[in-house]
Parts: structure tokens; sequence; C-alpha cells
């Protein structure tokens, strides 16, 4: 009766969202201050003043037009505030023709998977990656292919990244700061792979999309510098949303942004305009596209985030967890104590701690916890991690 496909992807569907369901059968059996809910990523930090004061000046000022229909790739300001501010990041020359406003992240990977994918073409994923990216690419008649990373960095295996590009290889999808693990790519190491792609290109006589996946490209901890995807590849879109960087994920606003080194790329724009509508999604949100414009320099504070790293990071690598320590996002991705990551996930369970397995990420044996929530939920929780040690032991 329904859509094969869908249906039989409902069982294939995120751990994500189960850990989260399981997480308010929980409370409502035990109480909010008894459950310890590390499931969802759902940003902790409040919109800075930037976006409020944004906010009121445009619905006070009853600005005309506002609410109409745009261009379907977004308000042309909006478009050229952000096109400029990557420019002086990157250096590669840009402007509003560049950028196309979308409904959050998710939106910008499926425009951008529609207009450049062809049935049966590959796309690059580097484990551990966002499980969704599954059904973004299958949406449009691509397939994924799974690239291990270095466990001991959780950056790229280079050379399992060579053996995996193909003449039938389209797109890479690049996620630093990386969900889950929190790990920011090198520059060394993304030039690297620019190497491998420019080699592979000439090889096959192909082109291969560089998709930068950043949405956590504002969270950054410890002084490190997010490298930039548009002056390291020359076929490079960025998609962002300001979901994380503004506090915003409700309001799902975010954009694509393609360089201008990409062959034909009026052609290519234009291929993203016309998915942005006839995938539905039509225009970005139109008062959020002036407020994300007006607050293109602001960012919400991560130092709370960084409070909560680094109290967890050395309370679990004290109970003998192994864990790489992030450098951006607001995740851990720590190692399970016994290799079946889900059974691990199951019986912390008994503790009311809610943590997703790296099953879900093409990584088992770990798990994944998002620390954008209430510090006090964190403390009281290591006591439950301190039994559910014990109980490996």
């Amino acid at each position: 009766m329904f859509s094969e496909k869908v249906v039989n992807n409902l069982s294939r569907s995120s751990w994500i969202r189960a850990m989260f369901e399981e997480g308010a059968r929980l409370v409502e059996k035990y109480g909010a201050d008894k459950v310890y809910d590390y499931s969802l990523g759902n940003p902790y930090a409040e919109p800075p003043t930037e976006v409020v004061e944004s906010l009121k000046n445009h619905i006070l000022s009853n600005e005309k037009g506002l609410h109409r229909y745009m261009n379907n790739s977004g308000f042309t300001d909006a478009r050229e505030k952000i096109a400029k501010s990557l420019e002086r990041e990157s250096g590669v020359e840009l402007s509003s023709e560049n950028i196309v406003m979308t409904v959050g992240a998710a939106g910008g990977l499926n425009v951008v998977l529609k207009a450049l994918l062809n049935h049966g073409e590959e796309v690059i994923v580097f484990a551990p990656y966002f499980v969704e990216y599954n059904f973004y690419t299958d949406n449009h008649g691509g397939k994924i292919v799974v690239v291990p990373s270095d466990t001991s960095t959780f950056e790229p295996d280079l050379n399992a990244l060579e053996e995996s590009i193909t003449p039938n290889t389209k797109a890479m999808i690049i996620n630093t700061p990386n969900n889950p693990t929190g790990v920011v790519y090198s520059e060394e190491k993304l030039k690297d792979i620019a190497e491998i792609i420019s080699r592979k290109e000439k090889e096959y006589g192909t082109t291969i999309f560089v998709i930068s996946d950043q949405p956590y490209s504002e969270i950054i901890y410890d002084g490190i510098k997010l490298p930039s995807i548009l002056s390291i590849f020359n076929n490079s879109i960025v998609v962002n949303s300001f979901s994380k960087s503004l506090g915003l994920a409700g309001e799902r606003i975010g954009y694509i942004a393609a360089s201008s080194r990409i062959n034909d790329i009026n052609v290519f724009m234009n291929a993203l305009s016309f998915c942005n509508r006839t995938l539905g999604f039509v225009n970005a949100p139109a008062l959020f596209q002036k407020v994300v414009g007006d607050a293109i320099d602001a960012k919400v504070d991560i130092e709370e985030y960084k409070i909560r790293r680094d109290f967890l990071y050395e309370n679990l690598t004290r109970l003998g967890f192994e864990c790489v320590k992030p450098q951006g996002a607001f995740y851990l991705f720590p190692k399970a104590l016994i290799d079946d990551d889900v059974e691990f996930a199951k019986r912390a369970i008994k503790y009311n701690l809610l943590l997703v397995p790296g099953s879900g990420f093409g990584c088992p044996g770990y798990f994944r916890m998002s620390y954008c929530v209430d510090f006090e939920m964190i403390k009281n929780s290591i006591s439950a991690f301190e039994r559910l040690v014990e109980e490996f032991k």
C-alpha cells in the first residue's frame, strides 16, 4: 500500500531518534532528573543578541515585501553578505550568484545531490558519518561508498580513499568538525585528499565534487582554525546552516555556496535553484534569511560547550573509556567497553543512560554522546557511568 523502499528504510532509520524516544519513556517512568539523555544533538545555546535585535527590527518595521515570494535562490542581500563572508575566509572570489538559501543543511544537501547525481553514481563518505547521508544520496539515485577512518585520530584513511575512487565517483561528502567524533580534519589531510582527487580525475577523465557539510564550523575549541574547503578544492560546494552557529535549529535556515572555480558554474547554480523549487523547498524562510544576513558575524558562546566537553572527557577517560578528544562540535565518541556497541547501549539503559551506538554512524564498537545538554544532568550522570563500568569489570 505504501512505498516499499520507505517502509523498508524505517527499520534502518536513525538510532538517534530511537534513543531519544526511549528517553521520553524513561522520563515518564523515573522523572527528568533521573534520566541522562545524550542522544540528540539539539543546540543548548540560545541565539546571540544580534539575532534577537534583527528579529525585532524586521517585525516592528513592517518591512514591505518581506513575506512575499522571491527568487528561488533567496534574497540577494542575504546571499551577498554570506558570499562576502566566505570570500574573506577562503580567498576565493564569490558573489550572491554563488549562493542559494536553503531550508537548513539537510535541505541543502538534498538540493546539491539532486543537481549533481545521475542514476548509480557514487558518493564517498568517511566513517563515522551522519547516517542520513545514506538516505539523501538514495533519494536522488546515487550510491554511498563508505571509506573508513584511522580510529587513532578519526581522520580519513587515505589509502582506503584512493582504492575507493572509481570512474563512477561523482562526489565526496566531508563533515568537519565531524558528527559524531568532533574531530576537525587537518589542512594537511585535506590537501592530501585534494591531491588524490586530482590524480584520479586525470586518470579517469572525470570531475569529483567535494561537498562540505559544515553546520559545526563555528563550534571549534582550543584555538584550532577550520581549513577552508573552498580554497583547498576546486570543485567544492559548502552546505551550511545556522542551527548551531546562531542557535537556530528550529528555524531550518541554511545555504549552499558553490565555488566560482567550478566549470559551467552558471549552469550548476541554475540547476541548484531549479532543484530548490522542484524538491518542494522553493525558498528558505524569508524572515530568517534577513536575520542571518544581519547576524552573519555573530555566533553563540561556545565556552559552555567547552566546559561540558572537558568535564565529560576527563571523567570518562578517568573511568577507563578510550576517546579521541573532540576539537569541535558537541559530541564525544568513546569506545564501548565491549565490541557489540548496540548491546552496550542497551545495557546502559539500565542506568538510565541514553547513548547512541556507533553502528548508527557506520563505526561499530563506539558510541556517541551529545553534550549540548544541561550541565547538572552531565554531573549527575557520572555516578551512572561508574555503575555501568563496574558491571563490565
